[in-house]
């Protein structure tokens, strides 16, 4: 989850998450099982996603297309893409509209953030009958886990996207900040993104908009000082870590080093906001690797890890999107074998396709270790910031966690309520955790990672 939300035009990057389908907890389980799909042909499956065609050309739109030409040249039942813009996808209802209505796709991308609300209502098809024999083996630890309910999985991911804080080298240099001088803790990245803060640019810049996205990236500050949000049927948000996490944020703008509002894509849009000049740091994703080579290639910028609190851990979120298969589809099976084909297939095709999407589209960490590897020989994540995620970040991966609506609703209110409108942390953590308790007592699905 999640993004931000880039626009396809002209960016190569990834719709921010970002993350990651910002709607509001509406469209209920029940409504969701009668979802079919959008029209009555067997012979052809609508694939709604808001990467391509796009109306634009963008190196994302061109693999969508050119991995579902492949399989329409080879196969009796054709998949048809429709593109639907990042706004109306990721932060809109559409999505949820459309499968209420008995109208969704028989295909579509899905976060981990909203797995739940499709899956507690029946629209996921099982993928585990059609997947190749041993594949499950090459996921990397965790890719897989948001995605499987008792054993069977429901969505397969495209990619793994952590999070840091990107940094203009020129805006530092200018303030005389060294290298050496990276902040490692909060009360450090406050100082230092008052430092940078002028009359024409903020010296940081977090989401604030709400949706499946902010509380993305929000949630590794709440998980760096041990906090969470349920546990073992509970609740357990009302915590100092997250009092703390809901604090830090909103210290950014009541010191004011932080916009209300981001440029362009929005949050995890760094052409529009780094590269522009608009603020000094910026917390985005790895997919801003692309968005620069391709918008600001001569821009001159570096990265370090989210800050932590004083005793706390560093952990990012690992999130990224998934194919999925509506269960009430025109031809479910039909459609699982396309999504099976286009990121699970273990012949050399299978893993230099998987290795186009996460190092040429766009840049993302592999969900594959046999994907990875293949990447390395081609000399990605060997230099440079993409190294660096390699490296130093994917060992602080944690998977983006998968959350009713109702859950994912009561922290998107608490994160805006102290955010933006000044409330109490300690208020606003204890009604959130009040809300998500009083949720828990009659919940009955999947369960909650």
């Amino acid at each position: 989850m999640t993004r931000p939300v880039q626009p396809p035009p002209p960016t190569a990057g990834r719709p921010s998450r970002r993350a990651l389908l910002g709607s509001v907890a509406g469209a209920g389980a029940a409504a969701l099982l009668s979802g079919c799909g959008d029209d009555n042909n067997t012979d052809e499956l609508s694939f709604w996603n808001f990467y391509g065609p796009s109306p634009t050309p963008s190196p994302t739109s061109d693999w969508f297309t050119s991995v579902i030409g492949e399989w329409n040249r080879n196969n009796d039942v054709k998949v048809r893409p429709r593109f639907i813009a990042n706004a109306a996808y990721i932060n809109g209802n559409t999505l949820q509209t459309a499968f209420s209505a008995g109208s969704g796709p028989d295909i579509f991308l899905l976060s981990p953030g909203d797995f739940l609300r499709y899956q507690n209502g029946g629209a996921l098809l099982d993928l585990t009958p059609f997947l190749p024999k041993g594949v499950r083996a090459d996921y990397v630890p965790g890719a897989l886990d948001t995605r499987t309910v008792d054993g069977r999985v429901y969505a397969l991911p495209m990619e793994i996207e952590p999070l840091v804080i990107y940094y203009d080298r020129r805006a530092f240099e200018k303030a005389h900040v060294a290298e050496g001088d990276l902040p490692k803790t909060w009360d450090q990245f406050l100082s230092l993104a008052t430092k940078l803060t002028t009359k024409s640019r903020f010296g940081a810049m977090f989401e604030t908009l709400p949706g499946y996205y902010q509380n993305f990236v929000w949630y590794p500050f709440l998980w760096q000082g041990g906090g969470g949000a349920v546990k073992d049927g509970k609740s357990t948000f009302d915590s100092t870590a997250a009092r703390n996490a809901l604090g830090f944020w909103q210290e950014t703008q009541r010191r004011h080093i932080a916009p209300k509002s981001a440029l362009g894509g929005g949050s995890g849009d760094t052409p529009s906001n780094l590269a522009a000049g608009y603020c000094a740091m910026q917390q985005s994703g790895i997919w801003a690797v692309a968005d620069l080579k391709l918008q600001a290639p001569k821009f001159d910028y570096g990265i370090f890890p989210l800050p932590i609190p004083d005793g706390g851990k560093h952990v990012t979120d690992g999130g990224g999107w998934a194919f999925a298969v509506n269960a009430k589809g025109k031809n479910p099976e039909a459609a699982a074998e396309f999504v099976a084909w286009a990121l699970a297939s273990t012949d050399r095709a299978g893993i230099d396709r998987a290795r186009k999407w996460n190092t040429v589209a766009k840049t993302n960490l592999p969900p594959r270790a046999s994907v990875r590897k293949a990447a390395e020989a081609h000399d990605a994540f060997t230099s440079g910031v993409l190294e660096t995620f390699a490296t130093q970040i994917a060992p602080t991966l944690r998977s983006e966690p998968r959350y009713p609506p109702e859950v994912y609703k009561a922290i998107s209110d608490a994160i805006q309520g102290t955010q933006l409108s000044g409330k109490d942390p300690q208020q606003a953590a204890r009604e959130a955790s009040d809300v998500i308790d009083n949720f828990l007592l009659t919940y009955r699905g999947g369960s909650i990672l």
